[in-house]
């Protein structure tokens, strides 16, 4: 390059100054570039990217500005380019989320959505050592545990195995998230020994949920049902892996996080709930008196509804197509047809991906609660995405101030009652 080209291109900046100036560390500045928000280019003779002047200064501004933008809403708000909910629709990075799971396989779009970079077939392996420390602590669990239990028991024996576990870079994180994954699906026990489940992880998840044999139109509806699941914006599991990872916790810390909070009865257990009431629907022969029963108790008819979707949601419409294709989901699929068209006489409720879920495992020979297993195996790829974002963002900034509204002090020190 000759001195009035590189006048004319304008200043350029090494990676350190980069990060100066954006106000992160040289990992977020690499981790701009593989998502497209930076350019980079490596000069004759240099040992390292540089970066234009005025497009870091431009993404620093456009920084400073969104976090100013999101404070003025009453509600928790946090900044990030992963998942976007508009309307009926929802989209990762920007692409349809529902065109993407029905293109690629759940690893596929687990390796995108962390390193914006599409590896077809790529596999996830866990490696042998942990894989076996992880099933030993998840054996020894009591025959009762439910499936959060085993899989919180798999990352922590998974996290006690790594070494390395502190290194909070994009590419060791990533690769973290590589083994941890496989490592959560090896770790559970096998319904049948029959069917051993080796090759992508859904063939592997589906060996560990039920006995049955399952044919391609199943496990290509388990593997989409994965990769619809991959990341739904924040919702409160994924909020405590923010929190986690503000802390800089490293990223099996942070997917435990995510799992304690899975297990409430308001987000991971949803699936089971549907799943319970289609199989006596199932058994009853009509969703009427389940419906009523539900409604008569106080509870809101499980797989229904969706605060985020006034109409469809797509995950749901999804999904279901898949089942269509699978004879054996015909049953269930008439049955969650009729919850739905029974409710519909007195509110406009849709089904949500909760429902399809219970179809899926109902007619799968699966349990109830392999709904939660399959959403907390599929979610820990968008808890690592928000994991990697937030470990880019200021330390411990998920740190919000009390407001007390207790007793004015001072107040006396409390004395024992009684003599």
């Amino acid at each position: 390059m000759t001195d009035q080209e590189g006048a004319r291109e304008g200043r350029r900046l090494n990676t350190r100054e980069a990060a100066e100036l954006l106000g992160v560390k040289p990992e977020t500045v690499y981790a701009y570039v593989s998502r497209g928000q930076l350019s980079s280019r490596r000069g004759p003779g240099s040992r390292g990217s540089t970066f234009d002047a005025k497009e870091v200064e431009s993404l620093a501004r456009k920084n400073r500005r969104e976090p100013a933008a999101a404070s003025a809403s009453s509600e928790l708000s946090v900044r990030t380019r992963i998942t976007l909910i508009d309307k009926d629709r929802y989209y990762l990075r920007g692409v349809d989320a529902v065109e993407l799971a029905l293109a690629y396989s759940y690893e596929e779009v687990a390796e995108w959505l962390w390193t914006g970079i599409l590896r077809p077939g790529i596999r996830f392996t866990a490696p042998e050592a942990t894989a076996v420390a992880a099933r030993r602590a998840v054996d020894a669990l009591p025959e009762h545990s439910g499936p959060t239990d085993r899989l919180r028991v798999a990352a922590i024996s998974a996290a006690a195995a790594d070494p390395l576990r502190f290194d909070l870079s994009e590419e060791a994180v990533v690769g973290t998230a590589r083994t941890l994954i496989p490592t959560l699906v090896t770790a559970l026990p096998p319904v049948s020994r029959a069917h051993r489940g080796d090759g992508p992880l859904a063939h592997q998840l589906w060996a560990r949920l039920t006995g049955r044999k399952p044919d391609e139109a199943s496990l290509r509806a388990l593997d989409a049902a994965l990769a619809l699941l991959v990341d739904h914006d924040l919702a409160a599991s994924t909020l405590a892996v923010r929190v986690a990872a503000s802390a800089r916790a490293h990223p099996y810390a942070a997917v435990s996080a995510g799992l304690g909070v899975l297990e409430g009865p308001l987000h991971g257990a949803a699936s089971g709930l549907a799943h319970r009431m289609l199989l006596e629907v199932l058994d009853r022969g009509s969703a009427a008196p389940v419906v009523a029963d539900e409604l008569r108790a106080g509870r809101r008819v499980p797989g229904l509804g969706h605060r985020l979707y006034p109409g469809d949601d797509p995950r749901a419409v999804a999904l279901f197509a898949l089942l269509e294709e699978i004879p054996k989901a015909g049953p269930a699929l008439a049955a969650a047809r009729d919850v739905v068209a029974t409710t519909a006489r007195h509110t406009d409720l849709h089904a949500n991906v909760d429902l399809a879920l219970a179809v899926l495992t109902a007619s799968s020979g699966m349990p109830a609660e392999a709904g939660e297993t399959l959403f907390a195996v599929a979610r820990t790829a968008g808890w690592i995405a928000h994991a990697l974002e937030e470990y880019g963002e200021r330390p411990l900034r998920m740190r919000p101030s009390g407001q007390y509204v207790g007793l004015r002090p001072p107040q006396p020190v409390p004395t024992p009652q009684g003599g």
